[in-house]
């Protein structure tokens, strides 16, 4: 059942389990989210030594990292963080680098107490599977900060390797073409045969495991996987349509990314 309240100029309602939040602008958009992911981080601290939070790295991200690290509030030594993907092949310090692009923009600007980084240059990937997974047991996680892909994936969990039952929690996955040129049409890679062909993930049942998700997707080129994401089945071939499954869950949208949902 949807239905929609305004709130000074912000569209909100429930699709299932997930709240849906449009606002006018980006910029908006970005604000509203670190508002209301730096309040559930105060939250949890209030009753916990430490939390756990894994990030996504994208341009998506940028306008809510950007909110988020000048939060005052925020106790960064208590918080242990760790990122979601990484491409295979690339240099740690590579602009494409997805730790890069998070170490730049939110890690190595605000005190973490522990940044652990997904190594998708490592010598044996499969152990680097192990070893990040070794990690995410030991560190529960209790804040997911992610976006949506053109393709509706959610970290690397492309439709063609997307799993909702899988029993990994971080795996090697092939990327497919709409991911790859998505990259290229983001100014992340100049050619299609330089984007990575694998990369190393958070499986879909390791990002669920989060008390908390908070989505963030703006632009208009993800319209169609948003429409998905909310009118879609819930299934593989969107990914994020699991969103709605989980309880505690929100997706924050400017005008561009909720274009074609016609509120």
């Amino acid at each position: 059942m949807l239905s929609i309240v305004n709130e000074t100029e912000t569209k909100v309602f429930q699709q299932n389990q997930l709240t849906v939040k449009i606002y006018p602008t980006v910029q908006q958009m970005g604000k509203a989210a670190a508002q209301e992911v730096a309040d559930r981080i105060c939250n949890l601290l209030e009753g916990k030594a430490e939390i756990n939070m894994i990030f996504a790295a994208a341009p998506s991200q940028e306008e809510f990292l950007h909110h988020l690290i000048s939060d005052q509030r925020i106790s960064w030594n208590r918080i242990n963080a760790f990122h979601m993907d990484e491409y295979i092949g690339v240099l740690p310090d590579a602009p494409q680098s997805f730790g890069n692009f998070l170490r730049i923009r939110i890690f190595d600007k605000v005190p973490f107490k522990n940044v652990y980084y997904l190594n998708g240059h490592a010598t044996d990937l499969e152990e680097e599977c192990t070893r990040y997974t070794s990690l995410l047991s030991q560190f529960p996680t209790d804040i997911v900060c992610l976006g949506i892909g053109e393709n509706g994936h959610i970290a690397f969990n492309d439709p063609d390797v997307a799993n909702f039952n899988d029993h990994k929690l971080v795996k090697i996955v092939k990327l497919d073409h709409v991911c790859r040129q998505q990259q290229v049409n983001e100014k992340c890679f100049e050619t299609l045969e330089q984007v990575p062909t694998e990369a190393l993930t958070l499986t879909i049942p390791a990002l669920l495991k989060a008390k908390w998700m908070f989505c963030i997707v703006p632009f208009k080129n993800k319209a169609q996987a948003v429409y998905r994401t909310i009118h879609g089945d819930i299934s593989e071939k969107c990914p994020a349509s699991i969103l709605r499954r989980k309880e505690k869950s929100s997706l924050y949208l400017d005008t561009e990314s909720a274009q074609l949902l016609n509120l």
